[in-house]
């Protein structure tokens, strides 16, 4: 059996069923975005799914705040 590779192509991020890879999607977003859509695109994958739920969530207030102030979208 081979061991997976924890490195490059880590099972937590290659197990979507359509075999896309995660960094496929996240790498054309910004950071904030990027993180929320791993952490919930991993969370059915790891031990502690409500915990990536809160990280997610973490970075999608982060994201919305910095619109905000930007002023990129209404109050």
């Amino acid at each position: 059996m081979t061991k997976p590779d924890m490195v490059n192509h880590p099972p937590h991020y290659t197990g979507h069923p359509s075999g896309v890879e995660c960094i496929q999607i996240t790498e054309h977003m910004g950071f904030c975005l990027g993180n929320a859509v791993k952490y919930i695109w991993r969370a059915d994958l790891k031990a502690d799914a409500v915990e990536d739920l809160r990280k997610a969530r973490w970075y999608l207030d982060r994201e919305i705040e910095w619109r905000l102030a930007a002023g990129v979208v209404p109050a």
